[in-house]
């Protein structure tokens, strides 16, 4: 394991170690956002229900559209109207059902009203400013898969054909630890020389929190050989997976790797990505373990980049890479590194297209440079980068 390996290596291992979803439960639609589905959905009814407007306008049989029209009834949404004779035609509102023998809507912005009679200054066609019935859903059709993650859009198509609740995977329950002797809590007073705010903490809880997951805090570990191998056993209790931040390196003070050999077993350490090399991941005994670096930017980076994937996987979602845009580079690499490069880059829509925007200092230390990004781009290694040149971009805001 002393090689790096190559994030689309490692990446693979790791998502063929992830554990099956657990079991599924009955989630109410309004806390289901977030969560996996455990079923398919199809849809009962045909969505719409029944032919209606578009617009408001008035409801009439195209053929009648060059002819003077008394309109003989009013049909507002959530009221049917009579079925309208020929000659005639129906002052009608966006999202009512048409009348029976009608089948095109003419927009109130085309017709005059004179006394009772309507009058189209334009021609129509059959299905004109209709909405057809099952245009959104046919009856029987699938709504959404299993393994959909919901969105908030999700929903709204779910009760779009009367699910007030959906069978969805059990939150998964992540236990997190931040090691080392120099962090400590913000809020607990002035920092002594040498000291550090616990960033990763925070960073990592909310990144779990976004993918409705159940975060245990372990709090902080001090670099200790004994109580890291403590704070490892405690964190298996009832958890689906434990994730640390720092302690995977070489130094002598990191002593999550070793522990994690004593208790259990590292079948993947160290990636050939910049920044995070010092990845690792195993078990410990039944519980899988992801030891991520402990510089801030790397913590995020390896979240995004491994983390995400594995935790979505066991959640059983099928959706489980961030999206990948091709931009123009506005920046330039003139050396080619021995190891992927991601770096933090903000998008710019110009009239050619996007272009990323590097983050000027891209340190591991520099938590900013992810506050300030909205994605990654990829520099394989042995590469170089000229300003103009296509380079592919890792959506981290829509994944």
């Amino acid at each position: 394991m002393s090689a790096l390996t190559p994030l689309p290596e490692a990446l693979q291992h790791i998502l063929a170690a992830a554990p099956l979803p657990p079991p599924a439960e009955p989630c109410p639609l309004p806390d289901a956002r977030g969560r996996v589905l455990a079923e398919a959905v199809t849809s009962p009814i045909a969505v719409p229900g029944a032919d209606n407007s578009a617009m408001d306008g008035y409801a009439l049989r195209a053929d009648d559209a060059g002819l003077a029209l008394p309109v003989t009834q009013r049909i507002v949404a959530g009221s049917c109207g009579e079925p309208l004779e020929p000659g005639t035609a129906a002052r009608i509102f966006t999202g009512a059902p048409l009348p029976p023998g009608a089948d095109a809507v003419a927009m109130q912005e085309d017709c005059t009203l004179r006394d009772g009679v309507l009058n189209i200054r334009t021609g129509l066609l059959p299905g004109e400013n209709v909405r057809p019935r099952g245009q959104d859903l046919a009856a029987g059709a699938e709504v959404l898969p299993a393994g959909w993650r919901l969105r908030p859009q999700d929903l709204g198509l779910l009760a779009s054909v009367g699910r007030a609740s959906v069978d969805v995977y059990r939150r998964l329950r992540v236990a997190i630890l931040s090691t080392g002797d120099e962090l400590v809590e913000p809020g607990s007073g002035e920092l002594a020389p040498g000291m550090l705010y616990n960033s990763n903490r925070y960073t990592l809880a909310g990144l779990l929190a976004a993918l409705g997951v159940e975060v245990v805090d372990g709090g902080i570990v001090p670099d200790d050989p004994g109580a890291t191998r403590r704070a490892l056993q405690d964190a298996t209790a009832g958890s689906d997976l434990v994730i640390t931040s720092g302690g995977v390196s070489v130094g002598e003070e990191d002593h999550v790797r070793a522990q994690v050999l004593r208790l259990g077993e590292l079948s993947l350490w160290k990636l050939a990505i910049k920044p995070g090399k010092p990845l690792a991941f195993g078990h410990i005994g039944n519980v899988p373990f992801l030891g991520l670096p402990g510089n801030p930017t790397s913590v995020y980076v390896t979240f995004n980049l491994v983390a995400r994937p594995f935790l979505l996987k066991m959640q059983g979602a099928t959706s489980l890479v961030p999206p990948v845009l091709r931009a123009r580079a506005g920046f330039s690499v003139d050396r080619p590194g021995g190891r992927c490069d991601y770096l933090r880059v903000s998008l710019e829509q110009t009239v050619d297209g996007p272009v990323a925007r590097r983050f000027d200092n891209q340190s591991s230390g520099v938590l900013s440079s992810v506050c300030y990004s909205q994605a990654l781009a990829v520099v394989p290694a042995g590469a170089t980068v000229t300003a103009g040149d296509p380079v592919d971009i890792l959506l981290l805001d829509l994944f």
